[in-house]
């Protein structure tokens, strides 16, 4: 597949403020499409910048101050998107929160991050207690920007002359001139306090400073294949860094649109946003692509005569283009670049996509690296790797041998985290006195700078004789299986044992009962351990009747099954 050829997106690559490249983007692409709701509301540029504006009169004369906090918790949406962008380039502090979380989570998230205001999306509203929430002077409510409670007489009064100071400070109405932030931005100061979504333990206030923020934006305007114009369907949650940075934050530097679903991204919904977007630019999750690959993709390629086909080098490149188009399609039919990101790729998905040439990379970042820390473009993307170090980034493999001794990855550079908020030993824990970032991840890197991640530190289970044991990659050899949705393999009485959600869907149409499905996964077990070495073997397989809960980003919670 040939790669189309795309002009360099409109941003100020020179430019050393941030926000002021907020400020550039917002004059310069003033009618272009900015933010929409699926089938809902779209606004340009400019409305963008005049709801940001009227924000930032009511933080003014609410008593909000540069470098105060202010936590945002809500689905996807427009309404989140102006919230952001408008508590970022006032100066002060956004505090994103997943909305998956139980309310009190959140109230715990809002106390311990000392937020003044709480601004959170309707389907939040019901479940906040304002007793629960001591030190915060109001909520707001994001879908109208409305005043739902207040211990502020300022904060009233604010909203109470709104209009009226609004339309006094923008008297001859507002304009691409008045589009001018005075937000105090240095390097190290703190953009965005992120707090972690808790896979393999509680979450913990990352504090994300500008530097980190600016070295992923520029790294992205510089070589990710978007321009004015086109839009990005938001399927990750805002909460959470990878969706806040690349399917908000950077579209808005380049004068595309994001197109925020609203709803909980099913294929169906997915795939119908797609063809009415368009996208030439999909940023997604493993999940997804899987999804696609094992249900439309998989089947086919099974077939004995396609089997065949793809044996044959002139067949291969017909039919292999055939199936490529087919998923292009899926995706809109305008994709010429998939970035998929949050976690691993299975390897039988990846291979395919090999061998029908789709162009996809696969990237690799954290919340503490706001958040890229490696990617590489998709015609130099090495199979299995998840790209090489950003610019200004530096990985390094705690091991004898980095490019065959398995070690963790440290990362140093303009990406890495101020630390955690109000925890010194946690950032001790994760930062070292030379200012490696420890990940906690374990990987590679080859003679190319490719890094191959290899599991989580934390996951690492030692076998009998000291034998380091990577539980994802025994669970991507399970995945394949045919009646596997998801599994997780834990560490049950110095054995390995496969915790495993079978596709009950299929095992009903196949005509399976409870006893044949036992039967049939038992013998899968003893096929599967004739590929894996001694040390590492499945002894049972543990059927699942529900799925695993998971994180809002889609990862197990992996401590909850020790």
């Amino acid at each position: 597949m040939e790669r189309i050829n795309r002009r360099i997106p409109d941003c100020n690559l020179q430019e050393t403020s941030l926000i002021k490249m907020y400020e550039d983007s917002f004059r310069r692409h003033w009618l272009s499409p900015a933010l929409s709701d699926y089938r809902g509301e779209r606004i340009s540029y400019g409305e963008l910048a005049r709801r940001v504006a009227r924000m930032h009169v009511l933080f003014e004369n609410a008593g909000i101050v540069r470098g105060d906090k202010i936590a945002l918790c809500g689905k996807n949406s427009l309404a989140w998107g102006v919230s952001f962008l408008s508590v970022l380039t006032y100066g002060a502090v956004p505090v994103p929160i997943l909305n998956d979380f139980k309310p009190g989570n959140i109230h715990t998230i809002v106390n311990h991050s000392e937020a003044r205001l709480l601004m959170v999306g309707d389907v939040v509203l019901s479940g906040m207690d304002p007793a629960g929430m001591p030190g915060i002077d109001g909520m707001i409510l994001m879908n109208d920007m409305s005043c739902r409670f207040s211990r502020s007489g300022l904060l009233e009064r604010a909203f109470e002359n709104l209009d009226a100071t609004f339309a006094v400070k923008y008297a001859g109405g507002f304009t691409k001139s008045d589009v001018s932030y005075e937000a105090e931005e240095s390097p190290e100061s703190l953009a965005v306090l992120n707090y972690t979504s808790g896979t393999t333990s509680e979450p913990k206030g990352v504090m994300i400073p500008y530097r980190a923020l600016l070295a992923n934006m520029k790294f992205a305007c510089a070589t990710l294949p978007l321009v004015e114009g086109e839009t990005v369907v938001s399927m990750l949650p805002m909460a959470h860094m990878f969706g806040l940075a690349f399917q908000l934050m950077f579209e808005l530097l380049t004068g595309a649109g994001v197109c925020y679903l609203g709803r909980t991204p099913t294929p169906k919904t997915l795939f119908a946003a797609f063809a009415e977007e368009k996208p030439k630019l999909v940023i997604t999750v493993p999940l997804v692509v899987e999804k696609v690959i094992r249900q439309k993709v998989q089947p086919l390629l099974g077939k004995p005569l396609m089997k065949i086909a793809m044996a044959i080098p002139g067949l291969r490149a017909l039919v292999g283009g055939k199936v490529r188009r087919g998923i292009l399609d899926a995706f809109g039919g305008n994709v010429d670049s998939l970035i998929i990101g949050g976690a691993a790729l299975n390897a039988d998905v990846e291979k395919i996509l090999r061998q029908i040439r789709f162009p996809y990379t696969v990237g690799y970042g954290s919340t503490e690296c706001a958040p890229l820390v490696s990617y590489a473009d998709w015609e130099r993307y090495a199979p299995g790797s998840c790209g090489v170090p950003i610019a200004g980034c530096t990985v390094s493999v705690f091991s004898d041998n980095p490019s065959s001794n398995v070690g963790e990855l440290l990362v140093k550079g303009d990406n890495v985290m101020l630390g955690y908020y109000k925890n010194p030993n946690a950032t001790r824990d994760a930062i070292d006195p030379e200012g490696w970032f420890h990940t906690g991840d374990m990987g590679l890197i080859d003679g190319n700078g490719n890094i191959f991640i290899k599991g989580r530190c934390k996951n690492m289970i030692l076998g009998p004789s000291g034998q380091n044991i990577y539980p994802e990659e025994i669970e991507d050899m399970i995945n394949n299986l045919p009646l596997v949705v998801e599994n997780l393999v834990v560490e049950r009485d110095r054995k390995l044992v496969a915790l495993v959600l079978p596709d009950f869907a299929a095992m009903k149409a196949a005509g399976l009962s409870s006893l044949d499905l036992a039967a049939k996964m038992e013998d899968e077990r003893r096929q599967l351990n004739g590929l894996l070495p001694s040390y590492s073997q499945i002894s049972k397989f543990q059927i699942r009747t529900e799925p695993f809960e998971r994180t809002p980003k889609n990862s197990i919670r992996r401590f909850l099954y020790k």
